[in-house]
């Protein structure tokens, strides 16, 4: 069996850096402003015309999708700055918050 050049764990970060939806702000997701993680995020789902879904559909998922890739790899400190940054999403968006049960 011939040996990947690639770790199957560096997928994501491929998928983060270079979205086919998305043009990303250079290391957004690395960002302890939830507002400003949320506002480059809306401006780059606007901005994209290769998006298959609307802009906030589009940001939620790419959000999201960071969130569950980094896994446990993700410091639990700006994993709650990325949640906290969903919620400015929604706001931004003028969507009704999540309910937290």
């Amino acid at each position: 069996m011939q040996k990947k050049t690639k770790s199957k764990e560096k997928w994501s970060a491929e998928v983060t850096q270079h979205s086919d939806a998305l043009d990303l702000e250079a290391n957004i997701f690395e960002s302890d402003d939830p507002k400003k993680i949320a506002r480059s995020l809306k401006k780059s789902a606007e901005s994209s015309d290769r998006r298959k879904s609307g802009p906030y559909r589009s940001a939620m998922s790419m959000l999201t999708f960071y969130i569950n890739r980094a896994g446990k790899n993700l410091h639990e400190d700006q994993k709650k700055v990325l949640e906290k940054a969903k919620d400015e999403l929604r706001a931004i968006f003028g969507r009704a918050p999540q309910v937290k049960q």
